[in-house]
């Protein structure tokens, strides 16, 4: 693939009620969307999502949209690659971390090239790792911390959560409001088989909080995720020795590189993968053939996203590997009806298709103009376009 130009995106999508974790409240989604060009008229779309503050990792949209313009733009305009992997290869040359703002790039082109060719990132993806993808995936649900930590409010969600069809209930704790929330999620699946997941998004201490995780372990969860801070490697390899339930790995799970700390110390192996956390397809691609080889059960994560991000977490969802439903809910959910640049739709199975074309082909022009605002290159990445 030939990148001829670049165009870079503000994209702001209106939340219908702020979303609350135990280290932030989100109110709307931003993020910066790539778009690369090449000579043919193709087009691929990639998405940059950190929040705009750094409470879930180091990154910021504002570090994120500097670093893509003035960094990694310039890198990749006017290039030859062979494949998105080479661009990879540039993307990280040089740069530490940095994650969300490469996946920006990077994703979009892997879109580039799922374009090109006719088909969707699932597939291209899929045959990177020689494995046959799924037609559609299962759906989880993630509810956040209820305005004023109202367990009634909690109740309320997981029991509308279980009519709308989905596979399984996640809910976001801290210390504080863990047996609680746990109790109020409780009440809301009576009648269901659904499984039950918690997510603390790295808000314990061990062994500081060793009373209350010690209570989760009782609670007949699924996995307990991210209990401890991202950084804590060793302190969930022990964890996990010493509780029942299973231990997830999200925000330490950064990237390979921490994958083969993990299965060196006998650490957890439940993997929650976010595409842009780990800083694209690229990455996905190495993490997934450690896991085959540790026996890491899987499953995809999301910011969330918009529909844009949102099909690079389809295309990692739809390998085999992962064996559990993913955050993947309908557009509705969070934008509302007819809200988002792609839409996003759950069947009455909980489960969602795998879409077989690009980004583009299945964008809303009218939406995508209404909803961003262009980012202006400056001279640098002009001269290179």
């Amino acid at each position: 693939m030939r990148i001829a130009r670049a165009e870079l995106f503000d994209l702001s999508l209106p939340l219908l009620e702020p979303f609350v974790i135990s280290g932030g409240t989100m109110t709307e989604r931003r993020s910066i969307v790539v778009v690369l060009h090449d000579d043919a008229g193709h087009a691929g779309y990639g998405e940059s999502p950190p929040f705009q503050f750094p409470f879930y990792s180091e990154e910021t949209l504002a570090s994120a949209r500097d670093m893509i313009a003035r960094v990694l733009l310039p890198r990749v305009v006017g290039r030859e690659f062979a494949s998105p992997e080479a661009v990879d290869a540039t993307l990280r040359d040089g740069v530490r971390g940095n994650w969300f703002a490469r996946a920006g790039v990077e994703t979009a082109a892997w879109d580039l090239e799922a374009h090109s060719r006719g088909t969707g990132l699932a597939a291209v993806l899929a045959e990177r790792l020689g494995v046959p993808p799924a037609a559609s995936v299962p759906c989880g649900v993630a509810i956040g911390i209820p305005p004023n930590r109202d367990p009634a409010a909690l109740t309320r969600a997981v029991y509308d959560a279980v009519k709308h069809g989905y596979t399984r209930v996640k809910i976001k704790v801290a210390p504080g409001w863990d047996a609680v929330a746990v109790q109020a999620a409780r009440k809301g699946l009576e009648g269901s088989n659904l499984p039950l997941t918690v997510d603390a998004n790295g808000a314990y201490e061990w062994p500081r909080d060793e009373h209350a995780l010690r209570a989760l372990d009782d609670a007949g969860l699924l996995y307990i995720e991210q209990p401890l801070h991202p950084d804590e490697l060793v302190g969930h390899a022990r964890l996990g020795e010493a509780l029942r339930t299973p231990v997830c790995l999200d925000e330490t799970l950064r990237d390979a590189r921490a994958a083969k700390q993990v299965i060196a110390l006998n650490g957890p192996k439940v993997w929650n993968i976010k595409v842009h956390r780990v800083g694209g397809l690229t990455e996905v691609c190495r993490i997934y053939r450690l896991a085959a080889g540790y026996g890491a059960k899987l499953w995809a994560g999301t910011m969330p996203e918009s529909g844009i991000g949102s099909q690079c977490a389809l295309a990692a969802a739809s390998l085999p590997l992962f064996v559990y439903a993913s955050d993947l809910e309908p557009s509705a959910r969070w934008f509302g009806r007819n809200g988002d640049v792609i839409k996003l739709t759950m069947g009455r199975d909980g489960r969602m298709a795998v879409p077989q074309q690009s980004c583009g082909r299945l964008l809303d022009p009218g939406r995508f103009r209404l909803l961003t605002v262009p980012v202006l290159l400056g001279r640098d990445e002009q001269a290179k376009q």
